[in-house]
């Protein structure tokens, strides 16, 4: 039997699908559920209090996340990443989200798109002193409204369907490496980039974001 924190032990009755892949998204982003553990039907339904049939929903969606992934004869697992994987998980944001900033940079009213941005950037500063998963939850919102403000819906789709490899990405090499990626202070950079106006600046300014994160975690 597994041995798991409160966060899998047990869920109210509206919406478990929703709830079953709440707690099931944290414990795996969290490392509970570590990298290539084997996820075992009986064991999950009976943690979480569910059914077999709506656990087999939430993890559908989590394999759809890029969170969890299927082995030999389809049996899942937690998903492991490796060094190539991380670097081209950012490479592909890089691209994207510098789309986003090029966009943003050249609309001739972006003030209220980057008081909007400055609003997550300061989200950010006060998840600081939050659990991982709320500082991991403000860094992806950033992110995922530089996107949406772009106007790019087919851009923010994309973005979106990387985001179970993005959470995954993040804990790859611990703690302190995470967290150091979600500096605000990086992120303000970002901001005054697609304030000036220069698009090639925001766009230079994501990539050599997106570089650092990526060497951050993997070197």
């Amino acid at each position: 039997m597994m041995a798991l924190t409160a966060s899998l032990l047990g869920l109210e009755k509206k919406s478990l699908r929703e709830q079953a892949l709440i707690a099931l998204r944290s414990a795996i982003t969290s490392g509970e559920l570590e990298p290539g553990r084997h996820l075992v039907e009986t064991e999950l339904s009976e943690m979480l209090q569910i059914s077999r049939g709506t656990l087999r929903e939430a993890l559908r969606q989590l394999e759809q996340e890029g969170l969890v992934s299927a082995g030999a004869r389809g049996r899942l697992s937690v998903r492991h990443l490796d060094v190539k994987e991380i670097r081209d998980i950012f490479a592909v944001r890089g691209v994207l989200e510098s789309l986003a900033a090029r966009t943003l940079s050249d609309m001739p009213d972006k003030e209220a798109a980057l008081a909007e941005l400055r609003a997550a950037v300061e989200n950010m500063g006060n998840a600081a002193k939050l659990s991982l998963e709320e500082q991991i939850e403000a860094d992806l919102e950033f992110h995922r409204t530089l996107c949406r403000l772009s106007g790019n819906e087919t851009l923010l789709h994309q973005w979106e369907s990387l985001e179970g490899s993005i959470r995954m990405s993040i804990m790859f090499a611990g703690l302190e490496r995470a967290t150091r990626n979600m500096s605000v202070g990086r992120h303000h950079d970002i901001v005054a980039a697609i304030e000036t106006g220069d698009a090639a600046k925001a766009r230079e300014t994501i990539i050599g974001h997106m570089d650092g994160a990526a060497e951050n975690l993997v070197g």
